[in-house]
């Protein structure tokens, strides 16, 4: 213990523990560093994973709504030129040109046709639709009407 002067200048015993200084050790800020980055590193990879499947599903959304429209316009077309052929592959529906779409036009008979169109995302950018990259088939059977 020591020994300090109060301001009757009277000696008072006070405690070594009252004698530090203010602040953090070197050990305490690197504890408390240590024990942040642990805490941390599992909420960013779940926002990072949160943040992946909200990109695929906004692309799914997207080649759906590409998809159903391409399809609409050739039920409109087939309305008016039924014989004409709507098969059609990597076709950029986008103006961003990421999204594509293929189209397949089979003949199960005179009045009878299968149309799929398949859409995607583009991520090579190499403007063909891959396997990997079709997200959505929309298929549909268009007849004539005579």
């Amino acid at each position: 213990m020591r020994q300090k002067l109060n301001k009757n200048n009277r000696a008072c015993i006070v405690p070594p523990t009252c004698l530090r200084r203010a602040g953090y050790t070197l050990s305490e800020v690197v504890v408390a560093s240590a024990l942040l980055v642990v805490a941390l590193v599992p909420v960013i990879q779940a926002l990072s994973s949160v943040h992946l499947n909200s990109t695929r599903v906004q692309h799914k959304s997207v080649s759906l709504n590409m998809a159903q429209s391409k399809l609409e316009y050739i039920r409109a077309a087939a309305f008016c030129d039924y014989d004409r052929s709507f098969a059609q592959s990597n076709i950029n529906v986008s103006a961003n040109e990421s999204y594509l779409c293929s189209v397949t036009d089979e003949r199960l008979g005179d009045y009878l046709r299968k149309i799929i169109v398949s859409a995607g995302y583009d991520n090579d950018g190499d403007g063909v639709l891959d396997g990997s990259e079709v997200l959505v088939k929309v298929p549909s059977n268009i007849a004539k009407m005579d």
